[in-house]
């Protein structure tokens, strides 16, 4: 495991995000590289589609308006060309939606480019006449196909080189077989002359795939951190990057945030070292932290280039924003079952002097958490406070560098807003009764177009109850206990988490709501949760949507 403060190698790129690992020369690349390759390799399939397509119709055309000089007769190159549309129609088919490893794939493609290659030397030499003289140096269309596939299959230098031969020669053969069949053809020394650009393209394609291997070790050794090893990209914020990653002993999978200096917009290093302590900071305050509801945080650190990363839990799930703008607003009883959960990590992250200063919607987490289901988990205690005076003004250093206000509008406190000197736990039970508003009605507290003036309206304007802004019914006590936190007042509202977790116990409503309801939700709008679990489970996804992106 890695420690704090320790250094490790520095990572030197950020690929396109993938899924899985292969076996073969691609386990050696970064599987989301190969991935990558995949997608091109789809493309190649469709724009070879095209060439013969457009051959077909240009032989047609050709034949029709100048039929003195068309090269190509009979029913030949027509059966040759539709051969080609529908091979290259399959394999693209094949690439995108079959449900083979990477490493099939890539070698079904080898396949593909020598039946190209095949169907190129037929043009060339059974359907037209082959060259006579050795200085007819013909170029042929296999050149071409074989420089531009080594570009884009993550093929290995060895196996790109014996299946380029085999695609070169095959010029050559067809003149061979033309031979056989009694035409007028050069001798073989001849044929090798006039068909040597194959072999110099042959010999050229191995070169993408020399540069791809050593590119793909390098990523791999700059994606290892310490006993973990960079997988999936998950999301990128304005401050960092978010990736799924593997313990390479343990089997299980993390996320991992890093904050790169070049990232964060600072006027200067010291400005950016103020920043990057914040992370440090966050990281520390989360793993002090032992609320079953609050994110995990198994290790932290930075790199020689002066990234900083810590390694969480992974998670599978939806954030609360998300989940409402989808699903639409909560009943009650599923509300309050969620907020009492929240309340949890928030009493314990109170009682030992912390405010997290920045709950909102995308920073709650409702997810599966091995048989239970609307389990939830309280993510990015990145604005977390110290609540003591010793610590006071070196936080507020931190957290205020240039004078800038914390927290996100929409769930931001009066106190927070107006720049008091004093802020605390309160800020905190503001912010909750935010997120409760947002999710019984599926809107804000206040709506405004501008920030500005949405902060003015936290300051000024009372709230119109939740149980007038949606048709959902909600009862009495969970309104009371929803408005008692937007209190403009600090000393009108729950004094901490814990207040408010004992009051959200009083709301009946909460219990109501049980694990057979939730697995009955989850079952039918997010099945793809519900499968049973199997090790290395957390983690797999074919949708980043499935998995913890902290910003």
């Amino acid at each position: 495991m890695l420690k704090k403060g320790c250094r490790i190698a520095a990572r030197e790129s950020t690929p396109t995000p993938g899924r899985s690992w292969t076996t073969g020369f691609s386990r050696h690349l970064p599987q989301d590289l190969v991935s990558d390759q995949l997608g091109r390799l789809a493309l190649f399939c469709l724009v070879a589609m095209a060439l013969w397509t457009s051959g077909l119709l240009i032989d047609q055309l050709v034949k029709l308006t100048m039929p003195g000089i068309y090269q190509y007769t009979g029913w030949k190159p027509r059966i040759l060309e539709g051969i080609g549309i529908v091979v290259s129609g399959l394999m693209y088919l094949y690439v995108r939606y079959a449900g083979h490893s990477q490493e099939t794939k890539v070698n079904a493609s080898l396949l593909y480019l020598v039946l190209n290659a095949a169907a190129i030397a037929a043009l060339n030499s059974w359907v037209a006449p082959p060259p006579l003289k050795a200085e007819m140096v013909q170029v042929s269309w296999i050149v071409i196909l074989l420089l531009v596939f080594s570009m884009i299959a993550a093929v290995s230098p060895g196996k790109m080189l014996a299946t380029a031969l085999v695609a070169a020669s095959l010029d050559p053969l067809g003149v061979w077989l033309a031979h056989l069949r009694g035409a007028a053809v050069p001798g073989p020394f001849a044929t090798f002359i006039i068909f040597w650009p194959n072999y110099v393209a042959a010999g050229l394609s191995t070169i993408p795939s020399r540069f791809l291997s050593h590119v793909g070790h390098k990523l791999n050794k700059a994606r290892e951190l310490g006993s973990y090893e960079l997988v999936n990209l998950l999301g990128q914020g304005g401050m960092g990057e978010v990736w799924e990653a593997k313990h390479r002993l343990l089997a299980r999978r993390a996320a991992v945030k890093l904050v790169r200096p070049e990232l964060l917009g600072a006027s200067s290093d010291a400005e950016a070292k103020l920043v990057l302590k914040r992370f440090e900071r966050e990281a520390q305050a989360t793993a002090a932290l032992n609320s079953p509801h609050t994110i995990q945080v198994f290790d932290f650190g930075s790199t020689d280039d002066g990234t900083f990363f810590y390694v969480m839990e992974l998670l599978m799930g939806r954030d609360l924003e998300s989940l409402v703008r989808e699903f639409g607003p909560l009943p009650a009883a599923r509300a309050g079952y969620l907020i009492r959960q929240v309340c949890h990590s928030l009493a314990d992250a109170h009682a030992r002097g912390l405010v997290h200063r920045d709950i909102k919607p995308a920073n709650i987490y409702v997810c599966r958490m091995g048989l239970e289901y609307d389990f939830v988990k309280v993510l990015d205690f990145g604005l977390v406070k110290l609540n003591s005076q010793a610590s006071k003004e070196r936080i507020q250093t931190l957290m205020t560098a240039d004078q800038r206000t914390t927290g996100t509008p929409a769930y931001m406190a009066p106190e927070i807003i107006l720049g008091e000197a004093v802020i605390d736990r309160r800020a905190d039970v503001y912010a909750l009764g935010c997120v409760a508003y947002y999710a019984l009605t599926g809107q804000l507290v206040f709506e405004a177009d501008t920030p500005m003036k949405m902060l003015l309206q936290h300051v000024q304007a009372e709230p119109i109850p939740p149980s007038q802004r949606t048709e959902l019914p909600i009862p009495r006590e969970l309104d009371e206990l929803v408005l008692s936190c937007l209190q403009k007042d600090p000393n009108k509202r729950p004094q901490n988490a814990e207040v408010l977790l004992n009051m959200a116990i009083g709301c009946k409503s909460g219990d109501c709501w049980n694990q057979d309801l939730a697995k009955g939700w989850w079952n039918k709008h997010l099945p793809e949760f519900t499968a049973p679990l199997s090790l290395g489970d957390y983690g797999h996804s074919e949708s980043p949507e499935r998995m913890v992106v902290l910003q």
